[in-house]
């Protein structure tokens, strides 16, 4: 198996921007922004799980197939998503008979 890794640069800027989106996450969760609350914190989760995915699971330089299993879990993971927020977002529209 052929191993690759980078400089100790590249990990120690991704420890930066992991830690800088930690505590903006931290910081975001004692601002009431509404319904953006929700939207914020998925896009700084989908930041981090980019930052961890393209550097500590090395996908920046790996097989074209392995990007495919990583794109088709993401296509998942969106599909499942929207669902979940479908669910969500409808909830109090229809009025229940009671």
């Amino acid at each position: 198996m052929e191993t690759t890794s980078h400089p100790a640069k590249v990990y120690w800027r991704n420890c930066a921007a992991l830690m800088l989106l930690l505590a903006l996450t931290w910081c975001i969760g004692y601002v009431d922004l509404g319904m953006f609350n929700l939207i914020i914190a998925l896009i700084i989760a989908v930041s981090k799980a980019m930052l961890v995915a393209l550097c500590f699971m090395h996908l920046k330089s790996s097989s074209p197939l392995l990007r495919l299993a990583a794109t088709v879990g993401v296509i998942w993971f969106l599909i499942m998503l929207s669902f979940t927020l479908g669910d969500y977002f409808t909830r109090g529209l229809v009025p229940l008979n009671h």
